[in-house]
């Protein structure tokens, strides 16, 4: 188990965390944060393979390349910023995280001590009046970018110009502002109209030595440093050999695609967002990836038509989200009959119960690798491979 302690690290302490609810294991050590996971994924998982030690980060704290706030005034009159207490819309005031990026929680300090000389109110749910709902950041880990977006409730934006500049002074370090709309009542933190304050409307990042370009809504895994780990070992275990055909199966932005895509003969990406697919497709070009062939599609049925055409693929990468996979997707699948499956999982109970799925239908579950993407709370990634017994038994 890759396990480097920090000692003054390990001192640190989240005074908000009881509250907050995001940072279930934030109280232990990092040590035995990662025992904890590896139990977790050892007793659901088992039964299937053997599991490999997790790999956990050499410094877990500080990680999230995405920092939301809301905000909110407290019963004194005064703005707060922070995240919804679990299971409320109550806003715990947060200045810093132990788990965010720093860059990102000094810049949301910053906007909430703007708004009062600006005479910006913060958005009431109730009362549906107020400007300034939500303040999202992302920043690029080795690019340094940063974006802001200003989730606003109305597209009137009174000095707006003015602030932008004032917040520019305070933070030069920022690439790019665009305010988003959202004047819906709608749990949803982003709306569908935008436009670029400042800057080009998004970043770019370095992940596996691949170019991305993330905008306001685009899917991008929240920590950089694991994610290369998790990739890494997801083309590990596919085992390429340079003249596969792989599909990439809910395939966002394309980042799984497009690195695997040095290592096989033909990418094929199939992904339902249709903003998603325009990035993906402008991440390609911008890594000179000619190898690489995206579908506005849902992948199930896009398998079942390529399974009815009697099309083949060797291997698919899938990184479904919490909820995992389907029975859809996954007869779609097998219909389509790869040699090999290479599954990304952020939820190991809905991992468990797809892999059961599959076992059923002839399928045997070869390794499974826990990756520690999310220090400090309860979540954690696995890389699984998985084959069609007859192919390859002797």
């Amino acid at each position: 188990m890759q396990i480097e302690k920090n000692n003054d690290l390990e001192k640190l302490k989240c005074p908000v965390s009881d509250k907050c609810g995001g940072c279930q294991l934030q109280h232990f050590s990092y040590e035995k944060q990662l025992l904890e996971k590896q139990e977790q994924v050892n007793a659901l998982l088992e039964k299937f393979c053997k599991v490999e030690d997790i790999i956990g980060m050499e410094s877990p704290y500080y990680y999230r390349n995405k920092v939301h706030a809301a905000f909110d005034t407290d019963k004194k009159g005064n703005v707060i910023s922070g995240v919804y207490e679990a299971g409320s819309h109550r806003v715990v005031p947060i200045d810093s995280c132990l788990i965010e990026d720093q860059r990102a929680d000094n810049i949301i300090v910053t906007i909430r001590g703007m708004l009062k000389s600006f005479k910006i109110r913060t958005y009431d749910e109730d009362k549906g009046i107020g400007l300034l709902r939500h303040v999202m950041v992302r920043t690029g880990h080795l690019s340094g970018e940063i974006m802001v977006v200003l989730v606003l409730a109305s597209h009137i934006f009174p000095s707006k110009n003015n602030f932008i500049k004032a917040l520019m002074k305070k933070h030069p370090e920022i690439t790019t502002i665009v305010m988003n709309v959202n004047s819906k009542k709608t749990s949803m933190v982003l709306g569908e109209r935008e436009q670029v304050l400042y800057g080009k409307g998004f970043i770019e990042d370095t992940l596996c030595g691949k170019v991305f370009r993330i905008s306001p809504k685009s899917f991008y895994q929240i920590n950089a440093v694991q994610t290369e780990v998790l990739y890494g070992k997801a083309i590990e275990l596919a085992d390429l050999k340079g003249k596969e055909t792989i599909i990439d199966a809910y395939c966002g932005i394309g980042t799984i695609g497009i690195i695997a895509s040095s290592h096989v003969n033909k990418v094929i990406g199939v992904e339902l967002n249709r903003d998603a697919v325009k990035d993906a497709i402008t991440n390609a070009k911008r890594n000179k990836v000619n190898n690489i062939y995206f579908y506005n599609q849902d992948a199930g049925e896009f398998m079942n038509q390529m399974a009815a055409k009697k099309q083949s693929v060797d291997v698919v990468f899938l990184d479904p989200p919490r909820s995992g996979s389907t029975e859809e997707f996954m007869n779609s699948m097998i219909l389509l009959n790869p040699k090999k499956v290479v599954y990304i999982s952020c939820n190991p109970a809905t991992l468990e119960r797809d892999l059961a799925y599959l076992v059923k239908r002839g399928y045997e579950v070869r390794k499974a690798i826990p990756v520690d993407m999310f220090p400090g709370t309860e979540h954690v990634e696995c890389v699984v491979l998985i084959w069609k017994k007859t192919i390859w038994q002797k």
